[in-house]
C-alpha cells in the first residue's frame, strides 16, 4: 500500500490568531517556576516566540497526516502543545484528550484557553478510557526527572563504572507498560507522534504485538526540550511509502 502525505499549508488565519492570543495571554511567571528549577524568566523569553513558531510549523505537518472527526491524545501536554490542540479541533474538528500530572500548569493553561474547544486534565493518560487514531507522546518515556537511569543511558550521558544497572531494569519496566497503557487504545491504522530519542519504545511496542510500523524520515525541531520529533505510522504495510 503506498500512503500519498498531502504537502503542507499553512494554517488557517483565526487558528494562526487564536494561537498567537494564547501565547500572549499565558502566565509566564507561573510557568517559569512549573518548568524550571531557577531562571524561569529568562527560560520563557528565549522560549515563548520560538515555541509558538515551531508549533505552528508542526502543526501544518500534523494536519496532513490526520482525518477530520478523529480522537488525539495527548500524553503529558502542556505550552508546546498548544498550537497542535488549536489545529486539531479548530481546523479538523477533532477531539483532543490532552492530559497533565502537573496540576498548576493544568489550572493555568485553562484559564488561557478558556475560549477555544479544548481543555487539559489532570489525569493519568493511560487510564483514559476511549480509543485514539492518534497518540502524542513527546519526551515522556525519557524524561530525565522519572527515569534518570534510563534517560542518562538514552542520551549517552551515563558513566559505565557507576551507572546503576538494577535501577535502570526498574525504570525499563515503567516505561514499558506506560507505554502499552497509552498505546494500547490505538485503533488500525494510527499515528503516534514522539522524539527521537523514544523511538525504540514505540517500534518495541509494536513488535511485540506483531504491529507493522513506519517511521517516517523526517524529523521537526522543538523548542522547550530541544528533543527533535517524529511520525510513526502503526498498522500500515512496512512497503509504504512517505
Amino acid at each position: 500500500m503506498k500512503t500519498s502525505i498531502k504537502r503542507a499549508a499553512a494554517l488557517h488565519p483565526n487558528t494562526r490568531s487564536a494561537i498567537a492570543a494564547i501565547f500572549k495571554r499565558l502566565d509566564y511567571p507561573l510557568l517559569g517556576r512549573i518548568y524550571c528549577d531557577e531562571g524561569g524568566d529568562a527560560f520563557w523569553k528565549a522560549k515563548q516566540g520560538l515555541c509558538q513558531r515551531l508549533g505552528i510549523k508542526f502543526a501544518e505537518v500534523l494536519r496532513t497526516r490526520l482525518a477530520k472527526g478523529g480522537h488525539s491524545l495527548y500524553v503529558g501536554a502542556g505550552v508546546a502543545e498548544l498550537p497542535m490542540l488549536a489545529m486539531e479541533t479548530m481546523e479538523l474538528g477533532r477531539t483532543v484528550t490532552a492530559c497533565n500530572l502537573r496540576e498548576d500548569e493544568v489550572q493555568t493553561l485553562n484559564r488561557t484557553c478558556d475560549s477555544l474547544p479544548f481543555r487539559f486534565h489532570y489525569q493519568d493518560a493511560g487510564a483514559i478510557d476511549a480509543t485514539f487514531d492518534h497518540v502524542w507522546i513527546v519526551s515522556v518515556l525519557n524524561d530525565p526527572e522519572q527515569f534518570p537511569a534510563l534517560s542518562a543511558l538514552s542520551y549517552g550521558r551515563a558513566n559505565p563504572v557507576q551507572f546503576d544497572t538494577a535501577a535502570f531494569s526498574t525504570e525499563r519496566a515503567a516505561v514499558v507498560a506506560l507505554a502499552d497503557r497509552c498505546l494500547r487504545r490505538l485503533q488500525l491504522p494510527s499515528l503516534v507522534t514522539t522524539s527521537t530519542e523514544e523511538i525504540n519504545w514505540i517500534t518495541d511496542w509494536c513488535r511485540r504485538r506483531n504491529i507493522a510500523c513506519v517511521v517516517e524520515p523526517k524529523c521537526y525541531p522543538t523548542a522547550v526540550v530541544e528533543d527533535p520529533i517524529c511520525l510513526i505510522r502503526v498498522g500500515e504495510s512496512r512497503t509504504s511509502r512517505v
